[in-house]
């Protein structure tokens, strides 16, 4: 059974950086993609980042400020934001899937979700 578990998140002023991690129980970890979404009150879940073993893709809105990246060793994938914006609050999963995807619904697993604040 594959599990997927967030940690990291937390309030921040904007102009601040977190890091978020997910930890990931799966044999195939390191031939998996990897992705980052979000989710706002209010508003539907949005893509953020993913990582595969060869490519990485981000969203508009978080390019140059955020950066995705994994441990194979330690079966972890990170989301380094930095520059944080009040909009940038959001519950943020992470999920895996066979290939890197922009869509949500591609995804086969899912993480609970750690919340960030990020207050002006």
């Amino acid at each position: 059974q594959v599990q997927l578990l967030e940690s990291g998140g937390g309030r921040v002023q904007a102009g601040g950086s977190l890091r978020l991690s997910c930890a990931a129980s799966m044999r195939t970890y390191s031939t998996t993609a990897m992705g980052w979404f979000r989710q706002a009150p209010g508003k539907e879940r949005e893509f953020v980042a993913a990582i595969s073993w060869s490519t990485t893709r981000y969203a508009d809105s978080v390019k140059g400020r955020f950066t995705i990246s994994r441990d194979n060793a330690k079966d972890t994938v990170y989301l380094q934001m930095n520059n944080l914006k009040p909009e940038d609050t959001a519950v943020y999963y992470c999920a895996s899937d066979s290939s890197v995807s922009e869509v949500a619904a591609n995804y086969d697993y899912w993480g609970r979700g750690t919340q960030v604040t990020v207050s002006s």
